[in-house]
């Protein structure tokens, strides 16, 4: 399928939805056929990493990266960087409250860190560049989840200069910090979708071009795509679900550049969440577009005969320079085999009014305003400088920031440490709030975000997130006092 599509995807209007959701979540229950056989099931799932303590509340891991020799397309085998021997790497999985304990040791031959996407931790267990691991070293890192930062969140490295090249060789996983009190019913089966690309030669070896290469330069410029798309680390796996039945989709956009516009044809998901956790209240859309490092929740309906199948799909998405645009950009890309088994769908599922409250920051209480522009490689005009402060700020304070692209191709910006609410998009109010760490800021536009900075003094990064970018030192450095 190809075709140009729409770069402006505009959030649709929040409504009385209430009644809609819930005939979303009844529908197609007269598909649901007990006592035929179900449909096979390729998608692999990555290994919960290992709870070593026995003691309540404490959740101590141990975490390490090493060269492995892994299968990424059928048929031959690549030297990659693998977490604990997978790629992607074990997921880890934790409870409000806990108190995590992670043993990280480095057996890669350079420096590594490891970055929690998302999470609220101190400064010092951020994995930020200011703190590598050399190469036979090890690092504890050592935080306590907070209340009410249930979601889903990821995992990556983060040293100086080589984020790209560490991911892209296999290093990332998911995190699933869970809520004891879920508003959404423990019944539902439950996915976690990794989304990753990656270029591949012939021989199995990672195509990683020198940067001083036209290749190199390229993706210098657009960021690193590949021709081959994984989920989950395999290739167009197949996912099955009952006709009738509702899942919970965790996604994870784990690529260095790409952006997903995912759709299934001919049906919608009901948007949960996002990257900081659930909304208030679901959403029903067609498609979602999730830039590279944003996370997403979804809850998808069953809705073929049973032993059809459909696909999901990556629509295609204008994020380029035009001069630097991909030949095949406007051509829709299939990641998923959806199988619908013939097996009964068991009960309705019903949810609650509201899923949790996301009460909204007051910008009365802003006591700074900054505008944060984002050009080629450069944030305000300047490279990142280790030893520069870009902004200082103090603890317990909220400011108001004005993310603004002036240049022609999409920049997601990514604020270490904290989560943020947007509060418009070009002037236009935000229809629902939610809580993010990423947001991906279009060509030629501008939004403003609110944070408050609640706790953790230190230095911490803000950035684009198109890896290349990161790299070569489109980021900036947010000290607080």
């Amino acid at each position: 399928m190809t075709g140009v599509a729409p770069r402006r995807i505009v959030p649709p209007p929040v409504t009385s939805w209430n009644k809609p959701i819930q005939r979303y979540l009844l529908a197609g229950l007269a598909w649901a056929t007990p006592g035929l056989l179900s449909a096979q099931d390729t998608l692999s799932v990555p290994p919960i990493l290992q709870n070593l303590s026995t003691a309540p509340g404490v959740v101590e891991m141990t975490l390490t990266a090493a060269p492995a020799r892994l299968s990424l397309v059928p048929g031959t085998v690549s030297d990659v960087y693998a977490y604990n021997g997978s790629v992607p790497g074990p997921t880890l999985v934790v409870r409000e409250g806990d108190r995590v304990i992670i043993h990280f040791h480095n057996a890669l031959p350079e420096p590594s860190t490891v970055h929690w996407h998302g999470v609220h931790v101190p400064a010092d267990a951020d994995g930020s560049p200011f703190d590598p691991v050399p190469p036979g070293a090890s690092k504890d890192y050592v935080f306590t989840v907070a209340p009410g930062s249930a979601g889903t969140y990821w995992y990556h490295p983060h040293p100086d200069g080589r984020s790209g090249y560490q991911i892209a060789k296999g290093l990332y996983g998911a995190i699933i910090v869970r809520d004891p009190h879920d508003p959404l019913p423990a019944s539902l089966p439950e996915k976690v979708l990794v989304l990753s690309d990656n270029r591949v030669l012939p021989d199995g070896s990672l195509d990683l071009p020198d940067a001083d290469s036209p290749a190199g330069r390229a993706d210098m410029e657009n960021g690193r795509e590949g021709e081959v798309l994984l989920v989950n680390g395999q290739v167009m796996p197949t996912l099955t679900i009952r006709s009738g039945e509702v899942q919970r989709w965790r996604i994870v956009n784990a690529s260095a550049a790409r952006v997903y516009r995912l759709a299934i044809a001919g049906q919608t998901f009901l948007h949960v969440g996002t990257d900081g956790g659930l909304f208030e209240r679901p959403v029903e859309v067609s498609e979602i577009v999730l830039a590279n490092s944003e996370r997403v929740e979804l809850l998808v309906r069953g809705t073929g005969a049973p032993g059809s199948q459909t696909t999901l799909q990556a629509l295609a998405y204008d994020r380029y320079i035009s001069q630097t645009r991909p030949r095949n950009w406007n051509r829709s890309r299939d990641l998923l085999s959806v199988r619908y088994a013939a097996t009964s769908a068991g009960p309705a599922v019903h949810l609650p009014a509201t899923l949790r409250q996301v009460p909204a920051l007051d910008t009365a209480q802003a006591v700074a305003r900054r505008v944060i522009v984002l050009s080629q490689g450069l944030i305000n005009g300047k490279a990142m400088d280790m030893g520069r402060v870009d902004v200082s700020a103090r603890l317990g304070t909220t400011e108001i920031w004005e993310i603004e692209n002036i240049v022609g191709m999409d920049h997601p910006f990514h604020l270490h440490g904290f989560h943020f609410q947007v509060l418009d998009r070009n002037g236009v109010p935000t229809p629902y709030r939610t809580w993010k760490d990423t947001i991906n800021v279009p060509r030629h536009e501008t939004m403003r975000i609110i944070v408050h900075f609640d706790d953790y003094p230190g230095k911490w990064m803000f950035h684009c997130h198109i890896l290349a970018h990161e790299d070569q030192g489109m980021m900036g450095i947010l000290e607080l006092k």
